[in-house]
């Protein structure tokens, strides 16, 4: 190779090699800090695409949990609801059962009959006031409440109401329900009974319906948790990897320096010829 004052191919080569090693330690400095092998489009575009798909998915279903927590909890309201009117029920039963005893005077009836009177306002005071987040699922307000089901919201999750208000079509009881006479008292049992039952049916119907809530929950908790470890095994950087890759960079950091610096002097040799 010529020796030139004008031109140092050997100063150039070796600034190339230099330039090359401090782009591949910046890299690796970017990896070791982010944690990323892939962190940006340019680092590789076609697996940051895929990965911020998931991403997305993954925040999807971020959604979809809180949207089915909600609905687990409106459901359980009404559920916790039900049962306490359940135990109602059969208080009053048990008020109009005694009251159908025809030996029974009339001041001891009238007695039962206020503790009837009692326990039936309670109903009205649970069905009106079984809400979560305004929502109620017992007193008529509305027909159902829905659930998302998948990270783009095409498919959800509908749980029915059940009116459990005094003289509808479950809780049969009229909301004025009394008794004077033995008679009252023995027709209102057989209308408590027949409530008890088409109430035992629409609490199992919310039983299963906030199970339901619960395992489609968990499914949905253990997809993301999958599809977090696939964005991890796509884009995640091998630390372990990096830093060997480090050390190594770094060592030829100053080899390259030292290469760059012998190249520099190459054209100082020239003033030997003229010496």
């Amino acid at each position: 190779m010529a020796l030139s004052v004008n031109t140092n191919a050997g100063a150039m080569m070796a600034l190339q090699n230099l330039n090359k090693t401090n782009m591949d330690l910046t890299q690796v400095q970017n990896r070791i800090n982010t944690g990323l092998e892939v962190s940006g489009a340019k680092d590789n575009g076609g697996i940051y695409a895929i990965a911020q798909r998931m991403r997305s998915q993954v925040n999807g279903y971020s959604a979809v949990t809180n949207s089915l927590d909600l609905a687990t909890s409106v459901t359980d309201v009404s559920l916790a609801a039900g049962e306490a009117i359940s135990d109602l029920l059969i208080e009053m039963k048990e008020k109009a059962l005694a009251a159908a005893d025809t030996s029974l005077d009339t001041a001891s009836r009238n007695a039962l009959n206020e503790d009837f009177k009692a326990l039936r306002d309670q109903i009205t005071t649970i069905t009106s006031n079984a809400e979560f987040n305004g929502t109620n699922l017992i007193n008529g307000s509305i027909t159902s409440i829905s659930a998302l089901a998948n990270a783009d919201g095409s498919n959800t999750i509908t749980i029915s109401d059940a009116n459990l208000t005094l003289g509808g079509g479950v809780v049969t009881v009229a909301a004025a329900a009394s008794f004077a006479s033995a008679g009252d008292a023995s027709t209102l049992v057989t209308t408590i009974e027949t409530s008890l039952d088409n109430l035992n049916a629409s609490l199992a119907k919310l039983g299963t319906a906030s199970k339901s809530l619960e395992v489609h929950k968990s499914f949905v908790t253990k997809l993301s948790d999958a599809l977090e470890t696939g964005i991890g095994h796509l884009v995640d950087a091998d630390m372990a990897k990096e830093s060997a890759r480090l050390q190594s960079l770094q060592v030829k950091q100053q080899l390259g320096v030292q290469a760059l610096s012998i190249a520099n002097q190459a054209p100082s040799t020239i003033m030997s010829f003229f010496g």
